[in-house]
């Protein structure tokens, strides 16, 4: 029972990034543009929540952290570096119409760029023995779980022993969809997604929705970068150590059929496939590697059904990728 409850407690823990970024990337192709700068946003956003907890711990010391502090000082740098990288892209895809794949892949290159320059230089100023910046007092603040948990037992450890950024994830699913299905804003939003001229005849302002939920999508996958380094990785940053979770993110956008309450189910689903190799004995190093790729031809295989069925519900809004010009109406 000891290694299931571990098991699953492994499993929300890696599923969680996956969810901030599958969510962001959701609520920015809704509005119709495709943002494949997700892995350099939440790399951003990890470094940006670093180097708000590393200048705050070495600013009072370890032994004289706030804990309020410890948790909002990164969090607010976390959010104001993806929301600025939200706006870059927002900038040069809605206002000067870039093309979104080739902006998009440039922005993931600049983000990884940007973390592991200021990352190198965290750890040049910190005079680490080893290549890494290690923030576990902060990180302490970050893994606090619920009190009640340990009084539940089984129950406790695998519904309620997680930190307040796995619930946060969760709740942004949650609420977002119910905002896509059930609310005018989400209604106005997946307008301008299918048909931004018809969206734009209607009275929507399309260049508002477009900015307003690609910013909103980005802060939310920078999220994931800082509970990635700040929960999962227990503070500890390193260049280059976040491996290829944004991409995850963005296949699981389309194993999720663009649907954020279902990327929860995904987000667990990914978790678990990634860890499957620890738990099975005796495994080649080719099984291993085998395994690691299950996530993309289980996207691969749901890309296949979806374009079989051509149910619209289950299909990417219309004019994804597409640049919108209002004159062209």
């Amino acid at each position: 029972m000891s290694s299931i409850v571990m098991f699953i407690q492994r499993m929300v823990i890696q599923g969680i990034p996956l969810l901030y970024g599958s969510t962001g990337e959701i609520l920015t192709e809704k509005s119709g543009h495709l943002n494949l700068g997700i892995p350099g946003i939440m790399y951003v956003g990890a470094i940006g929540g670093v180097i708000g907890a590393f200048l705050y711990e070495t600013r009072v010391g370890a032994a004289n952290i706030v804990p309020a502090l410890a948790i909002l000082i990164p969090l607010v740098c976390s959010m104001l570096c993806s929301l600025l990288m939200g706006l870059i892209y927002c900038f040069l895809t809605v206002t000067l119409r870039a093309n979104q794949n080739v902006t998009g892949l440039a922005l993931t290159t600049f983000g990884v760029g940007i973390g592991n320059f200021f990352g190198g230089s965290l750890i040049k100023l910190s005079n680490a023995d080893v290549p890494s910046i290690n923030l576990t007092a902060t990180s302490n603040y970050f893994k606090t779980k619920l009190p009640f948990a340990g009084n539940l037992g089984v129950i406790g450890d695998i519904f309620f022993s997680y930190s307040f950024l796995a619930y946060v994830a969760i709740i942004i699913a949650l609420v977002s969809a119910y905002v896509l299905k059930k609310t005018r804003v989400g209604l106005h939003l997946r307008a301008v997604g299918e048909n931004p001229a018809t969206a734009d005849a209607a009275g929507i302002n399309v260049t508002k929705y477009k900015y307003i939920s690609t910013c909103i999508g980005s802060v939310v996958a920078g999220l994931g970068g800082l509970y990635y380094i700040m929960d999962y990785a227990f503070g500890v940053w390193s260049n280059n150590g976040f491996g290829d979770r944004g991409w995850l993110s963005v296949a699981l956008v389309i194993f999720s059929t663009w649907k954020p309450d279902v990327a929860i189910l995904g987000s667990m689903l990914f978790g678990a496939l990634l860890i499957l190799q620890n738990y099975i004995p005796n495994l080649s190093m080719s099984a291993q590697e085998l395994i690691k790729m299950t996530p993309y031809l289980v996207t691969i295989i749901v890309l296949v059904i979806i374009s079989a069925k051509k149910k619209r519900e289950n299909a990417p809004p219309a004019s994804l990728g597409l640049a919108y010009f209002r004159e062209e109406r």
